[in-house]
């Protein structure tokens, strides 16, 4: 199969995140996060599942950076576990957990691949939790102070930094759908957390700014929204849902103000306390690139609120209830493969937010069976068509004008996939969980194929 053509300008990556891949989640003086408090909860992760081990990538980064370095990519993205510099979220940094992410970053330089670093990729300090966690404005302080550690001991060799990813899920999955850690159902305290994670990036700028950082960002993950028909209730419903999914985060981010429906959308939890004076600006710091994270799109159509009382709903009770989108093939995380959808939405985001700053992809891929054959080879094909239909949609989404300056596969490698543990598979990679060799997919095969092409018209 045949990749798309690209503009020569645009580089290619893959990515993974620390929780996921690292284990090694008692050494050398790492802290528990929330993640390892919501895997020891009954119940939560299949099959009782936790990153303890992961992939080892602790102890086997330099395997993986070959690997990485196989595909000719120009970009690794990975993040960078916050308690394993601060194990209680605060105080002096731990330098053995630094040092890991300076072999792990001198090796990448040395393989020719610049490192593209996430400060926060979900597993917040246990510590922090216990003193409220995102839901308290101390946590987005105490983020800043982090920032200021990891900026100083790796800013002279890495050049693009992003500070959070998608916190969508980190508030609102993690504290109103109760899925991903901490795992609460809660609705002002969603609300800010949301709010908090904003702040904290926001000081995260700052700080990055006054490190002398080469480019700063965040990563998002909006969703294409699409009614479940053209009535005018199922319509007004995707409204409340694209506020809580997308304008949360983008309203502030690049128009600088609150989307103008919250209290449609919240009732009487749209008074947000939490919001002080000068917040908009902190958290509208310029940035000179915006993370996108794309899989799939999502259909709604308006429905009764699960909770009657305004002031006891969650922040995800909005009057809106998903439902399947027919007629599409299905990932096994059940999410349909509608490659269309992902130039829509680069293109709509493009026309709602005028001055957007440039887009890097920073995830894009699927989850598929994966069974090796006799041979041990992974012949997986319905993943290479998704990446070429993918690519083939960001194609045209450039050429409609959208500025995408970047594109990571997800994932690297076979990892833990949160609430579902192993099961689940997005590498290029496949991983043996038994004995946790790595063995490239013929997806892996395909992509280091279409990244050399790219190349060699780009030279």
């Amino acid at each position: 199969m045949n990749a798309p053509h690209l503009p020569p300008h645009l580089l290619f990556g893959t990515a993974t995140a620390a929780y996921q891949v690292e284990g090694a989640a008692a050494e050398d003086g790492r802290g528990p996060s929330i993640w390892d408090a919501y895997c020891r909860t009954p119940g939560r992760v299949a099959r009782g599942e936790s990153g303890d081990v992961a992939c080892d990538h602790y102890h086997r980064y330099a395997e993986d950076v070959a690997l990485i370095a196989g595909l000719g990519v120009d970009l690794y993205r990975f993040s960078v576990s916050w308690p394993r510099v601060q194990p209680d979220g605060r105080g002096r940094p731990h330098h053995r957990g630094l040092a890991f992410y300076d072999r792990l970053v001198d090796a990448l330089l040395e393989a020719g691949v610049a490192p593209v670093l996430t400060l926060y990729h979900w597993d917040l300090p246990q510590a922090l939790e216990e003193t409220g966690g995102w839901r308290v404005r101390d946590t987005a302080h105490r983020f800043a102070d982090y920032t200021r550690i990891v900026a100083d001991r790796l800013g002279d060799r890495v050049d693009r930094w992003i500070t959070l990813n998608e916190p969508f899920c980190s508030a609102f999955v993690g504290h109103a759908v109760g899925r991903h850690a901490p795992g609460t159902r809660e609705g002002a305290g969603a609300l800010a957390a949301a709010h908090h994670l904003l702040l904290a990036h926001g000081h995260a700028v700052a700080e990055l700014r006054d490190a002398g950082a080469g480019q700063v960002g965040i990563t998002l993950n909006p969703d294409h929204l699409i009614p479940a028909t053209g009535s005018e209730a199922d319509r007004a419903a995707v409204e409340r849902v694209r506020t809580l999914h997308n304008r949360t985060w983008f309203d502030p981010l690049f128009t600088g103000a609150y989307p103008d429906n919250e209290r449609e959308v919240w009732g009487p939890l749209a008074d947000m306390p939490h919001r002080e004076e000068g917040d908009l600006e902190t958290i509208g710091r310029p940035l000179d690139f915006l993370g996108v994270n794309f899989y799939r799109p999502l259909m709604f159509r308006a429905a009764p609120h699960t909770e009657p009382d305004p002031a006891l709903r969650t922040a995800v009770d909005v009057g809106a209830e998903q439902v399947d989108l027919d007629g599409y093939r299905t990932t096994t995380m059940g999410w349909p493969v509608v490659p269309e959808s992902f130039e829509e939405l680069l293109v709509d985001l493009d026309r709602r937010y005028p001055g957007l700053p440039p887009i890097l992809v920073t995830e894009n891929g699927s989850a598929e069976p994966d069974e090796p054959d006799a041979g041990g080879r992974v012949r997986d094909t319905d993943r290479i068509a998704y990446l070429n239909e993918h690519l083939d949609a960001l194609g045209r989404a450039i050429r409609a004008g959208v500025d995408v300056r970047g594109y990571f596969v997800w994932s690297l490698l076979d990892n833990f996939e949160w609430a579902y543990g192993y099961e689940r598979r997005f590498g290029l990679v496949r991983v043996d969980y038994d004995s946790l060799e790595r063995h490239p997919k013929d997806s892996y095969h395909w992509y280091r194929d279409h990244v050399a092409a790219h190349r060699a018209r780009r030279e």
